[in-house]
């Protein structure tokens, strides 16, 4: 009876493989920018809209690093309707700040640089290294940025306000009149409307606007009420034909502080920059999404507006529209607003440049105040290769608390105290990944040799039937999950669609379920080669100290390395607290998309919040 059941419970998991099939209404406008409908009512008066440029950090070069990412920044600033009370001013301090920083420019990238490269100086950008000139600049430009963004002299009034409070009388009445006027000059130089895109869809109930950027693509998203969706293009095609880059020179404090927080501030991060650029010694994707900081630094408009003009015009954009909407209306909508696009001059051209065959192994070898762990690369296949399907089935087989690297490494030899494995398909080439984190004396070579006779058992011997297809139930649960949400619905269309075509949607669930032990067995020898991994090994600084132990946390939170169990217990509470499951599926869906972006060593804690999230929902639908 047992085997019966079991056999019912496969089939119920793996039908929704077979009836999957999602079937957006495709039509494209005359200027080439391409739409995907899907209408459906499982929420009712809800529509999820966006669109993807098809253009990420892989189409960049050396010297504009990171500008694919920034234009994501720039993209929420607003246009000469949205975003400013006073287009003409506004437009005269983007001028003045245009030609402030082409002078500053200019001296860096000759006399600075120079100085840089005598060994004078040890920073070309520092701001302690100014030339008088230089500096006086700096000056000029921090002045009108303050005065566009209505906060010059925002100190001053500080100190007024603090003087004033502490005296009486006349003079504190003096010192309030005198914070009061310098306020009236700030709001009179202000041109911008901070955040005026988003309190827009606010206002009218529009909730999850976001974007992220990645290797290959950038997409642009928010949930509207179905009788917005005309606000939804109107707002969207006005920013496509008029954004005006508002900020520009502004907002890259803004980065550099979202790069000090994302990699310089994580204990391997910068590792992992340099361990991405060893790996892929050829292709755009050596260097990482948010850019090298000297290239961020010397972002120009010049260049800014020419990449623009190439990536983010309509025949390099997808739209995607999911929900409760009559198709024929939608259709008269978008016509009416996105039209008015027009068509790139210069279409976006091909990547050329492919990932060269590696020829031996390549070490990184690092020291850090961090768990001591390893990471084994192998390159392997790019998106919708047809060996890719098999890599995906062999990291699931590995993955997982019942997977075969914890049970072997985590529970049986409890030397790890995480492990797993990761297949990465991008545009144009692919990697695998082995990654692992010591418990107690044990050493990363310990679990790097672990790894290897994990993947030996795998070549040599066919994965048993019964693990096979308890791995495809879980991608058919997986994507069954996915079909649920207007938001899960629309991340998947537009990201496939950025990757290569919306279809991978229907083929991808198909192609899983026809893999076999044969294949995975199969790539198992074909791609990991030894000539053909590199592998970054991360031991404890000296002098570092050990996390403190884990104590009074579930067990799920105890597995994890130390370093993430407070920032996982913290998530895992406020996931426990959240109530409304159309947010955790948006959070969900914005995680999931910027997966292949997590860093191995974080891979621990993204995998047990995406869990948590998922549990979660599962406790809402059943009313819990």
């Amino acid at each position: 009876m047992r085997q019966v059941f079991c056999a019912i419970a496969a089939l119920a998991l793996t039908a929704p493989i077979a009836a999957q099939q999602v079937a957006p209404e495709v039509f494209t406008l005359e200027n080439g920018m391409k739409f995907l409908l899907l209408p459906r009512t499982d929420q009712p008066n809800v529509i999820a809209a966006g669109w993807v440029a098809k253009v990420g950090s892989v189409n960049e070069r050396p010297g504009i690093t990171g500008i694919s990412h920034f234009f994501e920044h720039m993209m929420f600033k607003g246009t000469d309707t949205i975003g400013t009370s006073d287009a003409a001013a506004d437009a005269k301090y983007r001028a003045q700040q245009q030609s402030l920083r082409a002078r500053m420019n200019a001296i860096t990238w000759s006399g600075q640089y120079q100085r840089y490269f005598e060994g004078e100086i040890s920073d070309a950008w520092a701001t302690e290294n100014d030339t008088p000139e230089l500096a006086k600049l700096r000056a000029e430009l921090k002045t009108l940025m303050d005065s566009q963004q209505g906060r010059l002299g925002s100190d001053k009034i500080a100190e007024l306000q603090k003087d004033a409070a502490a005296a009486t009388g006349e003079a504190k009445e003096r010192l309030l009149r005198e914070a009061d006027m310098m306020k009236a000059q700030q709001d009179k130089a202000r041109s911008i409307v901070k955040d005026e895109f988003d309190k827009i869809y606010t206002a009218q109930g529009g909730s999850g606007m976001n974007a992220y950027t990645s290797n290959d693509l950038t997409f642009y998203f928010i949930n509207v009420p179905s009788n917005k969706f005309e606000l939804w293009a109107w707002m969207e095609s006005d920013r496509l034909s008029n954004s005006v880059f508002r900020e520009f020179f502004a907002e890259r404090d803004v980065v550099h502080e979202e790069r000090r927080l994302r990699t310089e501030s994580t204990p391997t991060g910068v590792f992992q920059e340099q361990f991405d650029a060893m790996f892929y010694a050829a292709s755009g994707y050596s260097w990482p999404v948010i850019g090298w900081t000297s290239d961020l630094n010397s972002y120009t408009m010049e260049e800014a507006m020419k990449y623009f003009n190439i990536y983010y015009r309509p025949n390099n954009l997808c739209g995607v529209v999911v929900g409760d909407f009559n198709p024929s209306e939608v259709k008269e909508t978008i016509r009416s607003y996105f039209s008015r696009l027009k068509r790139g001059e210069q279409a976006p051209p091909p990547v050329i440049t492919l990932e060269v065959e590696q020829m031996a192994e390549m070490r990184l070898n690092a020291e850090c105040d961090c768990q001591p762990s390893v990471e084994v690369r192998y390159h392997a296949v790019p998106f919708r290769h047809r060996d890719s399907y098999a890599l995906e089935v062999m990291a699931a087989v590995l993955n997982g608390r019942t997977g075969r690297l914890y049970k072997s490494l985590v529970e049986g030899a409890e030397i790890a105290a995480d492990a797993g494995a990761q297949f990465d398909a991008r545009k144009y080439a692919g990697a695998f990944s082995f990654f692992a984190e010591v418990k107690g004396d044990s050493d990363p070579s310990d679990l790097e040799q672990a790894w290897y006779a994990q993947l030996k058992k795998i070549q040599d011997e066919a994965v048993p039937a019964n693990e096979l297809q308890k791995v495809k139930n879980q991608f058919a649960a997986s994507n069954f999950r996915r079909l649920k949400s207007n938001f899960f619905l629309l991340e998947q269309l537009g990201s496939y669609e950025g990757l290569g075509t919306w279809q991978e949607i229907n083929d991808a669930p198909k192609r899983i379920d026809a893999v076999t032990a044969e294949d995975i067995q199969r790539v198992a020898r074909d791609y990991f080669a030894d000539k053909n991994r590199s592998v970054a090994t991360y031991r404890r600084k000296a002098g570092a100290e050990d996390g403190a132990q884990a104590t009074d946390v579930d067990a799920d939170i105890a597995a994890l390395p130390e370093v993430m169990r407070a920032q996982a217990g913290a998530a895992a509470t406020q996931i426990a607290r959240e109530t409304d499951a159309n947010k955790l599926a948006e959070g969900m869906a914005q995680m999931q998309s910027q997966a292949e972006q997590v860093p191995p060593q974080m891979k621990p804690l993204f995998d047990f919040i995406l869990a948590k999230i998922e549990a979660r929902l599962a406790e809402l639908e059943a009313g819990k």
